[in-house]
């Protein structure tokens, strides 16, 4: 039988999705763009760390309330809930390895998940309405 270490796992559990360039302002953000279930459930699971330039946008196929949490996430994230035009509707901090749940506070259909203190380092706060493709009309 073979065991992998905690590290092999990690590494054998990113996924390999396909990336799209949004902006916050002036700061480019390289997404991984998770559109279905499987994709989604696993999300940024068992990654050590995540460039930070880069995130991870959930494209879900109709607006509901999202509510995400951090099982089996190993670092500490900023999670924005997106309307359909680009618009943060609420960021919401959340700690690695909990299942404390952080929802949106309203239906939206995107959700963008970055490094823990992206956001607030740039002045991104609920209202900035961020541009690239998942968002024109």
């Amino acid at each position: 039988m073979l065991c992998l270490s905690p590290c092999a796992q990690a590494q054998s559990s990113a996924q390999n999705l396909p990336t799209i360039t949004l902006n916050a302002g002036i700061h480019n953000i390289t997404a991984e763009v998770a559109q279905t279930p499987q994709e989604r459930a696993t999300g940024l699971m068992f990654r050590e760390a995540m460039a930070n330039t880069h995130g991870m946008l959930f494209v879900f196929e109709r607006p509901e309330q999202q509510c995400f949490w951090m099982k089996n996430t190993l670092i500490a994230l900023d999670v924005a809930f997106v309307a359909n035009d680009g618009t943060i509707v609420n960021i919401e901090h959340m700690k690695p390895r909990t299942l404390d749940s952080h929802c949106s506070s309203r239906p939206v259909r995107m959700v963008l998940e970055m490094n823990d203190g992206w956001f607030a380092k740039r002045g991104v706060s609920a209202g900035f309405r961020l541009k690239g493709a998942p968002f024109q009309p």
